[in-house]
């Protein structure tokens, strides 16, 4: 991920007042030219957010005269692009909101949509959807018929429940099903940049209904066309790692008869930064062929002690009666951004179809110093 400076740094924002000021010439943005060089220290948030409140000041009034501003300054600067556009849809938002009429908000959502394919305004919509859910909706599901692949896929991505950087719309976690039209409409998309948008949020879901992100794929599953299945795998992979049944038989892994033979470690102790080694055996020990997701699970211990686990995935494939694969890998505890690592008790389990071995222990050394 980039730093914020490269991101939203004085030379974007310094880009930002000189497109104002060419298409706006009556207005000096001083705010803004002022919060342009005040961004050092700051994170990315809190950057689009001093430069949203440094547009309203220099905009002041009502919402129609900053949208005015905003419309001719995108028709006129094509440099008006970027990362700059995410405090000008943050005050679009805002100052929509404010004015209290359903004019000001439905032209505020029509406005996010125009210069969604600039910048994303997927967290600028949330401050829409907070104040009046049901008439957000309403449009964002009249997007999905849009021309424009940008627009659509703001019709997911910004209404998704947990989307990274976001602020949380309270009413859509209170009720995950109310999205699913919106999904419906698009999970079968020309567009990969869409598609992809569908899946996370439908993964999203899981968090508080998995049973609906399951009944919705298989709806999907009934009705497919050729990139639903992929759509599909990449939905519902948080629930698969978790070994939930019904995501699983969904794939087409449903129970089976297997054993688990020769699981074992290479060894018991592990360097700081080193590799951990097993290997197993898995055999099909039923009598039809038995399609297999197999994945293991690291055991990881925590700094007060207690151990938390992560799933990674190892393969697929499908086994005879009577036939077996042999698995092979190394898991890497290298320094990484991502995960803090803790001296001590950790184990690996082998899951076959969402049901789990026993975990294998060994013991993460401390670094050397």
């Amino acid at each position: 991920m980039p730093f914020a400076d490269e991101l939203l740094g004085a030379a974007v924002a310094r880009t930002l007042t000189r497109s104002l000021r060419e298409a706006a010439p009556d207005r000096p943005f001083d705010a803004v030219a002022d919060a342009a060089e005040r961004l050092d220290g700051l994170a990315l948030r809190e950057r689009a957010d001093l430069l949203r409140d440094a547009l309203l000041a220099d905009v002041p009034g009502d919402y129609a005269t900053l949208a005015g501003v905003v419309r001719t300054t995108q028709a006129s600067d094509p440099a008006f692009t970027g990362w700059l556009i995410w405090p000008v849809t943050s005050a679009v938002a805002a100052r929509g909101v404010e004015e209290e009429t359903p004019e000001a908000f439905d032209d505020a959502m029509r406005l996010l949509a125009e210069l969604t394919d600039r910048l994303s305004a997927e967290f600028a919509i949330r401050i829409l959807l907070r104040h009046d859910l049901d008439r957000a909706l309403a449009i964002v599901l009249g997007w999905t018929t849009s021309d424009n692949e940008h627009v659509r896929r703001l019709a997911s991505e910004g209404t998704r429940p947990y989307l990274p950087w976001a602020v949380r719309v309270r009413e859509i976690v209170a009720n995950p099903g109310v999205t699913v039209p919106i999904l419906d409409a698009l999970y079968r998309d020309r567009s990969e940049y869409v598609r992809r948008s569908v899946a996370n949020h439908l993964n999203d879901l899981n968090r508080d209904d998995p049973e609906l992100v399951v009944a919705t794929a298989n709806r999907w599953l009934a009705e497919p066309d050729t990139n639903t299945p992929a759509l599909v795998r990449h939905a519902l992979r948080t629930l698969v790692k978790r070994g939930d049944p019904g995501a699983l038989a969904a794939l087409g892994f449903g129970a089976a008869t297997t054993e688990v033979e020769g699981f074992g470690l290479e060894s018991a102790h592990v360097p700081f930064g080193g590799t951990v080694r097993f290997v197993a055996t898995v055999r099909n020990t039923g009598a039809e062929t038995a399609r297999l997701a197999i994945d293991y699970v690291v055991h990881h211990q925590k700094a007060n002690g207690s151990q938390t686990t992560k799933t990674f995935k190892l393969t697929t494939t499908e086994l005879a009666p009577g036939e077996h694969i042999l698995l092979s890998r190394e898991h890497s505890f290298r320094a990484i951004t991502t995960r803090r690592y803790h001296p001590g008790a950790h184990g690996i389990a082998l899951q076959v179809n969402g049901i789990a071995t026993e975990p294998l222990t060994f013991e993460l050394l401390p670094p050397v110093e």
